[in-house]
């Protein structure tokens, strides 16, 4: 199976692909209304625009450093998940989504690091909660948040995991508990992004790291743009030997490139079997 994700509706359509997913929220807070030919995607908890609307909304670490765009490991601004009316936004969000389409993907789910969030909301909710263990009650934040979202999904949800299958990490890191999700998720989507994918090792590396630590279907979405063709094709070769799904992110063109030439190549004989240890 393969699959685009893209900013433009029509890309959607393409038929080299099997499925494609559209952004109808990104990490800007750019908003795009929902197609009823693909699957439509929100980004949850990473969102600039409301980041810079009211900065209360920010989670912060126990030194009041927030989770913004300005420090060095993040690339976007955060919001924290226990933001009730926020949450009721995202919601909505999803409700249109599925009045036009019944399949939805959420992405930026969870904290954005194993530090946060100890805003003023957080610390009052722990201490009141039945939580002893902070990592525990973060987790159920979120598992609680996807429940939510899934009562209002009619069709398969797609989740967004961060690229790192080291045990326990999503857990420490995001909130993330992949038993309990997997009792909600369809499937996931695992991004693993290079600008050229000269070298696939570590590709191979984390995708067999997930297979390993999943039984839930999973995608692997790999980086498209301006990506040199050939490396693009050994990228998916790598891929879709663990993933059940191969998705390309938002360059379909030259996605469809590299599909058509290995489709191509397999006409005129050419192998493409499963990657070797030194790819």
């Amino acid at each position: 199976m393969y699959g685009v994700v893209t900013r433009n509706a029509e890309e959607v359509r393409w038929p080299e692909f099997d499925r494609g997913f559209y952004e109808v929220k990104d990490v800007t807070g750019r908003s795009a209304e929902p197609i009823e030919d693909g699957i439509n995607m929100v980004s949850c908890f990473a969102d600039n625009a409301a980041a810079d609307a009211d900065p209360s909304l920010v989670p912060v670490d126990d030194f009041g450093r927030p989770a913004t765009r300005d420090r060095p490991q993040f690339d976007w601004d955060f919001v924290c998940p226990t933001r009730t009316d926020y949450r009721e936004g995202l919601l909505e969000v999803i409700d249109d989504c599925v009045a036009a389409s019944e399949d939805v993907r959420l992405d930026d789910v969870g904290f954005p690091r194993a530090e946060y969030c100890h805003c003023g909301v957080c610390e009052q909710a722990f201490a009141e909660s039945e939580y002893d263990d902070r990592l525990e009650w973060r987790a159920n934040v979120v598992t609680e948040f996807v429940e939510e979202a899934v009562d209002r999904i009619p069709g398969k949800t797609y989740l967004t995991l961060y690229p790192d299958p080291y045990p326990g990490h999503l857990y420490e890191r995001a909130g993330l508990d992949l038993e309990a999700l997997e009792e909600l998720v369809d499937e996931f989507v695992v991004p693993l992004y290079d600008t050229q994918y000269g070298t696939t090792y570590w590709l191979e590396t984390i995708a067999k790291g997930f297979e390993s630590a999943l039984e839930t279907p999973f995608n692997i979405e790999l980086y498209a743009v301006n990506v040199d063709v050939d490396d693009l094709i050994h990228a998916l070769e790598v891929a879709e030997a663990y993933g059940d799904g191969v998705l390309f992110g938002y360059e379909a063109s030259n996605a469809r490139a590299a599909l058509r030439r290995r489709r191509a190549d397999e006409r005129e004989g050419k192998s493409f079997g499963e990657p070797s240890s030194e790819s």
